[in-house]
Order: C-alpha cells, then sequence, then structure tokens
C-alpha cells in the first residue's frame, strides 16, 4: 500500500470512493467535497495500491480559543481492503499532518452504528467525550470521539 498526499487531479477517482461508502443524504456532495480538501488548514490522505486509489481521509484544524484543534472530516476505505490497516494508518498520517500544524487535540464524529470504524479510532487512543442524537438524521446518532496529540510526534513519519 503507498500513502501520499492529495493532488487535484485525484479528485474524480476520491469522490467514486465517497460514493461507494456514503448514500444520500449522509453523502458528501461534490461542491462540499472539493471545499474541503482544497482548504489551506486542512490536509487529505489518500491511500493506493497498484496505483488505484482505494481509500482517503481528511483533518481540518482550527482556532478554538487558545488551541489549535483538528478536526476528521471523513475516513473512507473500499469495503474490499477494510480490515487490512488502511484506515489506521490513513488515520495515523492526518493526525501526524494535524500535528506538524500544532494541533494539540483531535476530535471527530462517528455513526454510533458502525463498529468497525468505532474499533479503529479506539485502537488509536481516541476516547468518547458524548453523543449527538439524530447527527446523521432521525434516530441515527453520533458518538463523539477525542484524542489529545501529545505524543503523536513519536510516530510521524509522514
Amino acid at each position: 500500500m503507498h500513502y501520499r498526499l492529495y493532488e487535484p487531479e485525484d479528485f474524480d477517482a476520491l469522490y467514486a470512493i465517497e460514493e461507494v461508502c456514503f448514500q444520500p443524504p449522509l453523502r458528501f456532495g461534490r461542491a462540499y467535497m472539493r471545499q474541503l480538501i482544497q482548504q489551506p488548514d486542512a490536509a487529505t490522505w489518500i491511500a493506493e495500491n497498484g496505483g488505484r486509489m482505494c481509500g482517503f481521509g481528511v483533518v481540518e484544524w482550527a482556532w478554538e480559543k487558545t488551541d489549535l484543534v483538528a478536526y476528521i472530516q471523513t475516513l473512507e476505505v473500499l469495503p474490499e481492503v477494510r480490515g487490512k490497516g488502511v484506515g489506521g494508518e490513513l488515520l495515523r498520517r492526518m493526525e501526524g499532518s494535524a500535528w506538524v500544524a500544532c494541533a494539540c487535540t483531535s476530535w471527530l464524529h462517528v455513526d454510533a452504528e458502525n463498529a468497525g470504524a468505532i474499533r479503529v479510532y479506539e485502537r488509536f487512543g481516541y476516547q468518547p467525550i458524548g453523543k449527538e442524537e439524530d447527527y446523521y438524521g432521525r434516530g441515527r446518532a453520533a458518538l463523539i470521539y477525542e484524542k489529545p496529540l501529545a505524543g503523536v510526534s513519536d510516530a510521524v513519519k509522514l
């Protein structure tokens, strides 16, 4: 597996993964996805196997009061390569980009019923800090997870 930062010519392949991983109304629109990945305070990591994109992750960071905080916008891996460490490696690289930008904490929302994603986040040290009812639509709650990025520098090899 090869990991690298996003390039503009990656957009169609990236959005094709979005279409596989999320159905409307949970799918990001094309314009919104472009906006996310083109932000100056964000990083998009790509996972490729044999030149074929098989996953990506988007992290952004912003000031909240006196701290720079990272938010994992999305982490998406094609179904046929899930369970092989791709999501974890993308997450590690997103955390590294946030740490390099001086973010002190990373946080995210995850569907309360997405056991696979929850396992990945917990394996990487994310702790539940709350729940938001109806975040993904009526009756679909999101769990809110957070992780301090102190110590991430030891694992950062981008």
